[in-house]
């Protein structure tokens, strides 16, 4: 999609079978081509892979490091809670990728000693987040009470089945095992005993379950972790990081109106590909559009020292345009005999229109 004044492509419908592993690096060199100026592209995971990384090393980026990578599951795992440092962030703790870490030594591989994945050279920030890490611990508990469940389940039926011999008896247990993440099958002993139809002689196995307390341990000791990738190698600290790399939540929660059923967006049907690209333009140019005046709006008011109220009637320098919005429903201009009045408009809609632009104001403030 193209904006006519300039030609520069501001959104870009994607294919639904593309993979965004293969269009981030690319849409994101394209938009880098069309406006020049310093900025820094935040990202989820889905951005760090060696490929992509190499296609945008010429620009500064943050993104998340999948733990999918061995030396982040490392990091995660092994990194002692002592080593975290406080951030700017309430609940947050971070500390930069390092050999020797406050609270003692962390071994590392020597692939890992440097964080240059992809070829790329970069910084790598571990994160932990309260809030997170007391959701992860419960989940977790939650993990190994059905892991539980569904040991004991195989534990009735291997105790009670008939095998025809031990090495059929070892191939169960190591398939039926793999089934377990948090528990042990343990094979105690194996007795002999006579099959009463046939008589001959048959196997039953004594089995015991132990809680695999290393995996536990592995998972309890990653809740809440994360781990933040930048090339910008000097002036970000990572609290700076970390707030940047969160500021991306403001971007994805304006796209949450197309999925509101205020929007009715699920009730067009197009028939062309080149008109659900044109509806997806319009929707965007709308949100740039609120967050314009939404930024604006919440600058002035912090300029000027000035609080509006919220939709729980606390004071904010804060609100959301969309609550800004309902706060100016109702309100009318009449003409009576020529002249012009605005009515149902109160002193609070007056100081909050006041710090809009005059382009705003000029609807609203008829002397002006």
């Amino acid at each position: 999609m193209s904006l006519a004044r300039g030609r520069i492509r501001f959104f870009q419908c994607g294919n639904g079978n593309d993979s965004d592993k293969a269009k981030f690096a690319e849409i994101i060199s394209n938009f880098k081509k069309q406006v020049d100026f310093q900025s820094i592209f935040v990202a989820d995971s889905a951005l760090y892979s060696a490929e992509n990384l190499l296609t945008i090393k010429h620009l500064s980026w943050i993104t998340r490091v999948p733990l999918s990578i061995k030396a982040a599951q490392f990091l995660v795992r092994e990194l002692p809670e002592s080593s975290l440092d406080d951030t700017d962030l309430k609940g947050y703790k971070a500390v930069e990728k390092a050999h020797r870490l406050r609270g003692g030594f962390l071994r590392v591989k020597p692939e890992q000693e440097e964080s240059n994945y992809g070829g790329i050279k970069q910084r790598w920030f571990i994160i932990e987040s309260e809030k997170r890490k007391k959701s992860d611990l419960e989940k977790l508990e939650k993990k190994v009470f059905k892991d539980k469940e569904k040991a004991d389940s195989l534990f009735k039926t291997l105790s009670q089945k008939k095998y025809e011999n031990r090495t059929e008896i070892k191939a169960v247990f190591k398939c039926e095992q793999k089934k377990l993440k948090y528990h042990h099958l343990i094979l105690k002993n194996v007795t002999e005993v006579a099959n009463k139809k046939n008589k001959e002689t048959v196997y039953k196995a004594e089995i015991v379950i132990e809680l695999n307390s290393e995996k536990i341990s592995e998972e309890e000791k990653k809740a809440g972790r994360f781990i933040l990738a930048t090339n910008v190698l000097e002036e970000l600290t990572p609290s700076e990081v970390l707030t940047r790399y969160k500021g991306q939540k403001s971007c994805e929660s304006g796209f949450q109106f197309l999925k509101n059923p205020l929007f009715f967006a699920d009730a067009v049907f197009l028939k062309t590909p080149t008109r659900i690209e044109a509806m997806a333009m319009l929707m965007a140019l709308s949100l740039l559009v609120y967050t314009l005046g939404q930024r604006q709006l919440r600058g002035n008011l912090k300029q000027n020292l000035v609080k509006v109220k919220n939709n729980t009637g606390k004071m904010t320098d804060n609100p959301t345009l969309r609550w800004i919005f309902q706060c100016f429903h109702g309100i009318h201009l009449v003409v009576l005999n020529g002249v012009k009045e605005i009515y149902n408009f109160t002193d609070s809609q007056l100081i909050t229109i006041k710090n809009f632009s005059f382009h705003c104001q000029k609807y609203y403030i008829l002397s002006g």
